[in-house]
């Protein structure tokens, strides 16, 4: 779950899945990772996402520390080696030029009245090819942890869909070499528009994690979001409704083959995506085992609150700074709860964020900027629905074995006081086969971290701990057998 420090003012960006009405001069498909050093001295992790299909170009931009979704991103003009992207709902847009060799889009962000300079670096091409069975790799070095072809297992491409909502889901089955039927697990990314390998700065944890379960003896099957790759339906729209639905679709799949037994299908959530397969478990066909990976366990809008605070003490540990942290952050939220008209929810946000001194005016006129990407975040129907959700409700109708998973360092949903929530909610409602584990030295990522900051995710060239790999397979088994 990417929750927001929102305790500081940050810019946050993130454009929907768009068309563009000019035809692309140049593919620019893949994954672009920028950093943008704003006033206060902060540095944000921008990932641009662009997929070239057709004549039609489709993008997204992201900011994992902000959660900022859904802010649309109303153009993209191309000519030649120049780039124009226009970002009207917050008054922005990114002008640049396209290296020769392609690896760079080297331009300025401009914003109200402030012009940042700003680098794109072409990190991936999962954009392009997230859909392609895994042994169809574009040559194109990646992590030391991603897998190589030749495979010792078959790896799939399918096809499933969602009746109720018409969409139809691509994905990659990787299946254990042998007969089966084997045990299978689906797995189900984080929150916002996701492939189906969760790709994030040039890392890939689900191909890894995929390869690693496979070669154990277990079928997996990861797909891209709705939206997303080669899925149909509307990223931008997608609630956790709909993400739950697509589990269930993915796992009835599953139980239709031969070659999987439909009596050991179940699923691994990270962060949200735990968070709907916890949500599977009140269907008529409960998943056979759940496997929670950094999901929250306390109500979504006290989990937001513990992420600004945890992010805020990797900087300070002035107590009144703190406090000042905590304040703003619930007062935001009992905005963003209370105030159902969107425009005037993020009028009163603004007011809350903007720093009651004098300071030049660039620089006010910056972190005005900053807030008003901070008042969209938190005002989309994706995040308020994240507020209200409240974990300690929905486990309670999980009744099949539960592994939880907490990394020591998750900035993002802290292990130790989520961890204990799920197992407190879960064996008071009577589930017998709870497993809880912090994992120490882990990031939100499963990364082996220094800190945990969410900066640090694409500077680690781990993508995922074995040691956390080898506790999730191990307990499969145990399960399964």
């Amino acid at each position: 779950m990417r929750f927001s420090s929102f305790g500081s003012l940050l810019v946050a960006l993130l454009g929907a899945s768009t068309a563009f009405g000019q035809r692309p001069t140049a593919n620019l498909s893949g994954q672009w990772s920028g950093n943008l050093r704003i006033p206060t001295g902060a540095t944000l992790q921008l990932q641009l996402n662009v997929q070239d299909q057709s004549g039609r170009r489709m993008a997204t931009l992201d900011i994992p520390t902000q959660n900022a979704r859904n802010i649309a991103v109303d153009r993209v003009e191309t000519k030649g080696d120049s780039l124009l992207l226009t970002v009207s709902a917050i008054r922005a847009r990114f002008a640049g030029k396209v290296a020769p060799d392609g690896s760079t889009l080297r331009g300025f962000w401009r914003q109200n009245n402030a012009k940042l300079p700003l680098t794109f670096q072409h990190t991936s091409t999962t954009a392009a090819t997230a859909a392609a069975p895994a042994a169809k790799r574009s040559g194109k070095a990646g992590r030391p942890q991603e897998p190589q072809a030749p495979f010792s297992y078959q790896a799939e491409e399918v096809r499933f869909t969602n009746k109720s909502a018409g969409v139809t889901l691509a994905g990659t089955l990787t299946l254990p070499p042998g007969k089966g039927p084997f045990p299978a697990a689906v797995l189900l990314t984080g929150s916002g528009p996701q492939d189906r390998d969760e790709a994030v700065f040039g890392h890939k944890p689900f191909l890894v994690l995929a390869d690693y379960l496979t070669q154990q003896g277990i079928a997996v099957l990861r797909f891209d979001d709705r939206g997303v790759g080669k899925s149909t339906g509307n990223a931008t729209t997608a609630t956790l409704t709909d993400y739950t639905q697509d589990a269930e679709a993915a796992m009835a799949f599953l139980r239709s083959r031969p070659d999987i037994n439909a009596k050991k299908v179940g699923a691994i959530g990270h962060s949200e995506g735990g968070t709907a397969g916890v949500r599977t478990a009140s269907q008529a066909q409960a998943p056979a085992f759940l496997v929670l990976l950094g999901m929250a366990g306390v109500p979504g809008s006290e989990a937001v609150v513990q992420q600004a605070l945890a992010n805020a003490r990797l900087k300070t540990k002035d107590p009144k700074i703190l406090a000042g942290v905590e304040q703003r952050q619930r007062a935001l939220i009992a905005i963003s709860q209370r105030v159902a008209d969107v425009q005037q929810a993020q009028k009163q946000m603004i007011a809350v964020l903007m720093p009651d001194i004098s300071l030049p005016a660039e620089q006010m006129n910056q972190l005005r900027a900053a807030a008003a990407g901070q008042a969209a975040a938190m005002t989309t129907p994706a995040f308020r629905a994240l507020l209200v959700d409240n974990p300690t409700q929905t486990l309670r109708a999980v009744k099949c074995p539960v592994l939880a998973l907490g990394g020591a360092k998750d900035m993002q949903v802290i292990s130790n006081t989520n961890l204990a929530s799920i197992e407190k909610t879960l064996k008071s409602s009577g589930n017998r086969d709870v497993t809880t584990r912090e994992l120490p030295g882990l990031n939100h990522m499963f990364q082996t971290a220094p800190t945990g900051a969410i900066s640090e995710y694409g500077q680690i060239e781990e993508t995922f701990s074995p040691a956390a790999m080898q506790a999730i397979s191990s307990w499969i088994l145990s399960r399964t057998k």
